[in-house]
């Protein structure tokens, strides 16, 4: 198949195939003998594969090394499940994050209920007034990642 064809049946770009076959997730594929690219099934699950593992949050480093092992007949399940432990303390940090988030907007919302509005050629007084450190930043100081 040409790469307009892949690109459509994944739901991506050829800009997008093109890239991946840059940085080394996609192979370069033979080439027809006016030039075209041109793709075989192993090809589709490799894309398949890559856009499920971006849409578990995988970076595209992660991805390449798990193709790596892969390509040299090593079993990369032991390095997905680090992956996903990473993932997951991740996602964890983040969702902290966000509660921390939803509560300090919560509560200057409710300020802002109970304060008069203030001079006209200024900003909101609750949100000028906020001297602490949202507790998004303080959480992602606290949790580097």
């Amino acid at each position: 198949m040409r790469i307009g064809e892949l690109a459509q049946r994944h739901g991506v770009t050829t800009k997008t195939i093109r890239f991946y076959e840059s940085i080394g997730l996609m192979p370069d594929p033979p080439r027809t003998a006016s030039g075209y690219r041109s793709y075989e099934e192993p090809d589709a699950e490799r894309l398949t594969f890559i856009k499920t593992a971006q849409r578990l949050g995988l970076s595209l480093d992660d991805i390449r090394e798990i193709i790596a092992l892969r390509d040299r007949g090593a079993q990369p399940c032991g390095y997905v499940a680090e992956v996903l432990d990473r993932q997951v303390k991740d996602l964890d940090r983040r969702i902290r994050e966000m509660r921390d988030l939803r509560d300090e907007l919560r509560h200057l919302r409710h300020r802002a209920g109970l304060e008069p509005d203030g001079d006209a050629a200024a900003y909101c007084q609750v949100i000028e007034h906020v001297n602490a450190p949202s507790p998004v930043r303080r959480g992602a100081a606290a949790h580097p990642t």
